[in-house]
């Protein structure tokens, strides 16, 4: 799976039916809201609820970026 994969823009969480962020690499889908991280295995992407794991706060913080849940104020 690639970045610009069409897949990837109707691919949803599980859980919150929200949009994935795929890791550089491809070898993950994560969400962000819920701090989930989905593994992709020979290109298919594992999104059974049960397949989720915790993301670590290191991957967390790499793909949500400067600035994220910062509102106005």
């Amino acid at each position: 799976m690639n970045p610009d994969d069409p897949l990837l823009k109707i691919l949803a969480c599980p859980l919150d039916k929200g949009p994935l962020i795929l890791d550089g690499p491809g070898s993950a889908l994560y969400n962000p809201r819920l701090g989930r991280r989905y593994p992709v295995i020979d290109g298919i992407p594992q999104l059974l609820p049960d397949s989720g794991e915790p993301a670590s706060e290191e991957e967390l913080t790499r793909l949500r970026g400067p600035g994220y849940g910062t509102g106005p104020s």
